[in-house]
C-alpha cells in the first residue's frame, strides 16, 4: 500500500509513515497503560499518549488537505483508495480515543477532553474532518459549539462579576485603611503636640526650681550671716564695729550689772 501512494504522491506516503509509526507506538502504549499500577505514573503515560493522538489528528488533516489537492488528477479508483484510508486511519484514532477516555474514567480524571480544547469540540465522534460531516452532523456540530459558547460567556461573566465583587470589597479595605492610617496620623501628631507641650513645661518647671534653690540659699545665707552677727555681738559687746541688729536691745553692761547686785 505503502508504493501504491509513493506512487501518486511522496508526500502522502510519507505522512502514511509517520501516521504509522504512531499508531505502533499508541498501541504498545496501551499495552503498557494495561499494566501500570501507579496512579502518576498512569496519568503521565496517559498525557504522553494523548499528546501522541493529537499529533496523529494533525497528519490525517494534512493527510486530507493532500489528497483533496491531488483529487482532481486522478481517477475515481484512486479517489475512492485514498478516501477509504483516510477513513481507515479516523477509525482507527477514534478507536484509541475510546481507550484514553476509558482510562481517563478509571483514573477521575476530569481535565479536558483529547479534542475539547477552548473554541472546538472534538469528542470522539467528532474527529471525522468537516469534509466527511453530513449537513445533519454539521448543525448539530454547530448547534453544540453554540450551546458550549453560551456556557463559556456565562462562566465568564460569572468570573468577571466576582471579580468586581473582589475589586470593590478591596476597594473598601484600602479606603478602611486609608481612613485608619489617617486617624493614627492625627493622633501621633497630637502626642507630638503634648509631649513637646510637656517638654516646655518640664523646662520652666526646671527653671522655677533652680531659681527656688538659689532662694533658699540665699536666705540661708542671709540667716547664717544674723546668726554669726549675734553670736559676736553677744560674746564680745563692746566691739564697736559691729553695729546693732535692729531690733535688738543691746546687751547690759558689766557695771550696771554689779551695781544691780550690789544694791540687792
Amino acid at each position: 500500500m505503502d508504493d501504491n501512494l509513493s506512487s501518486i504522491s511522496e508526500e502522502l506516503a510519507d505522512i502514511e509513515g509517520k501516521i504509522n509509526d504512531i499508531f505502533r507506538a499508541l498501541s504498545n502504549g496501551f499495552q503498557k497503560l494495561e499494566k501500570i499500577k501507579d496512579t502518576n505514573r498512569k496519568s503521565r503515560q496517559l498525557e504522553e499518549l494523548t499528546d501522541k493522538m493529537r499529533d496523529c489528528k494533525r497528519l490525517i488533516k494534512e493527510f486530507d488537505r493532500e489528497v483533496k489537492d491531488l483529487e482532481g488528477g486522478h481517477d475515481s479508483n484512486t479517489n475512492k483508495m485514498l478516501s477509504d484510508k483516510k477513513q481507515s486511519m479516523i477509525k482507527e484514532l477514534n478507536s484509541y480515543v475510546a481507550l484514553k477516555k476509558q482510562h481517563a474514567s478509571n483514573l477521575g480524571n476530569k481535565r479536558i477532553d483529547l479534542f475539547d480544547g477552548p473554541g472546538e469540540n472534538y469528542g470522539e465522534d467528532n474527529v471525522l474532518l468537516a469534509s466527511n460531516m453530513t449537513n445533519q452532523q454539521l448543525i448539530d456540530s454547530g448547534n453544540r459549539m453554540m450551546d458550549e459558547t453560551d456556557e463559556a460567556i456565562e462562566r465568564s461573566k460569572k468570573v468577571v462579576q466576582e471579580t468586581v465583587n473582589v475589586g470593590t470589597e478591596t476597594a473598601a479595605a484600602l479606603k478602611a485603611q486609608t481612613e485608619q492610617m489617617s486617624r493614627i496620623v492625627n493622633e501621633l501628631d497630637s502626642i507630638h503636640f503634648s509631649l513637646k507641650k510637656a517638654s516646655k513645661l518640664v523646662k520652666e518647671l526646671g527653671r522655677q526650681i533652680a531659681t527656688d534653690k538659689c532662694i533658699m540659699a540665699l536666705l540661708f545665707i542671709i540667716v547664717i550671716g544674723v546668726i554669726a552677727i549675734i553670736i559676736v555681738k553677744l560674746v564680745n559687746p563692746n566691739n564697736k564695729d559691729i553695729q546693732d541688729i535692729p531690733g535688738l536691745a543691746p546687751p547690759v553692761q558689766t557695771q550696771s550689772r554689779r551695781l544691780l547686785w550690789n544694791s540687792s
